[in-house]
C-alpha cells in the first residue's frame, strides 16, 4: 500500500485545521469518514499527523484507494471506496459442497469487498481442503465486476488428488526395525490396492496419533526413557 499525500505549504505547516472536504464518497458519508480519522477541526497539520489519518482510513477496510491534501488550512480528503459483494461463488468443488464452503469463509453478499479479507478465506478453503488430505488443492478468487460499485467474487477450486503417503521411515531405532514399527502406527504406505482404505493419506492429526502409539509401544518393551524426539514430513513436487 502506497500513502499518497501532498506535504503542506511551508507557510502552512502546523496551522490549525479549519475545514476536511471530502471527495469520492459514495456509499459512506463524509461525517463517517472524517470520525474515522485522528484529526479535528483546530489540530494543527503537518506530515505525522496526515499520515495517520491516511492510516486510519485503510485500516477499516472501506477504501482501495486513499490520499490527502491541503489547501492552506483545508485538507483534502481522496477516497476510492472497496465495491460491495453482490454474490460470492465456488467453481470446480466435487468434493465439498458450496454450503460448506459458504459456512467457513467469511465474505457474504452485501459486505465490502476487501483484498485481505479474500486472502483470508483463500487460507480457509485450503485449511478444508488438507483436512481431508488434498494438499496439492489450488485456490483462485476473481471478480467480475458490475454497475454501482458492486463485484461478483468467485472462488476457482482445482481440488487436485488426494495426497497420499509415499514412505515412512525411522531414525535411530536400533532394536526395532522400520517394518516392526510401521505395524505400530496406523499410517501406511500408499500401494495399489491402497483405494480400499484411507490408511495411506496424509494426515498431520493422524501422524500425532501415531507419535502417541509409537511412545506407548516403546513403554510396554520397557523402554521407559523412550523420546519422540521430532517427526517430519516432507512433501514432494506434486505434493
Amino acid at each position: 500500500v502506497v500513502y499518497a499525500q501532498v506535504s503542506p505549504s511551508s507557510s502552512s505547516i502546523g496551522a490549525p485545521l479549519r475545514e476536511i472536504q471530502v471527495v469520492g464518497a459514495q456509499r459512506v458519508e463524509p461525517a463517517t469518514i472524517a470520525s474515522y480519522m485522528d484529526i479535528r477541526k483546530g489540530d494543527p497539520l503537518n506530515d505525522d499527523s496526515i499520515d495517520r489519518a491516511v492510516k486510519s482510513l485503510y485500516a477499516t477496510g472501506l477504501f482501495a484507494d486513499v490520499s490527502m491534501s491541503q489547501k492552506g488550512d483545508v485538507l483534502m480528503v481522496h477516497v476510492a471506496e472497496n465495491p460491495l459483494i453482490n454474490e460470492i461463488a465456488f467453481e470446480g468443488n466435487d468434493r465439498v459442497s458450496d454450503e460448506s464452503l459458504g459456512i467457513e469463509t467469511q465474505l457474504k453478499p452485501r459486505q465490502v469487498y476487501s483484498r485481505d479479507k479474500v486472502q483470508e478465506d483463500v487460507a480457509r478453503i485450503y485449511q478444508i481442503y488438507q483436512k481431508s488430505g488434498r494438499f496439492a488443492a489450488a485456490v483462485t478468487p476473481k471478480i467480475i465486476e458490475l454497475d454501482q460499485n458492486r463485484v461478483n467474487l468467485v472462488f476457482e477450486i482445482d481440488e487436485g488428488h488426494v495426497t497420499k503417503v509415499d514412505s515412512i521411515r525411522f531414525i535411530g531405532n536400533k532394536r526395532f526395525s522400520d517394518s516392526k514399527l510401521r505395524e505400530t502406527i496406523t499410517t501406511r504406505e500408499s500401494q495399489w490396492y491402497s483405494f480400499l482404505t484411507s490408511s495411506d493419506r496424509y494426515d498431520p492429526d493422524r501422524l500425532a496419533f501415531d507419535e502417541e502409539q509409537l511412545r506407548k509401544f516403546y513403554l510396554s518393551q520397557g523402554y521407559v526413557d523412550f523420546q519422540m524426539i521430532s517427526s517430519e514430513t516432507e512433501m514432494s513436487p506434486d505434493k
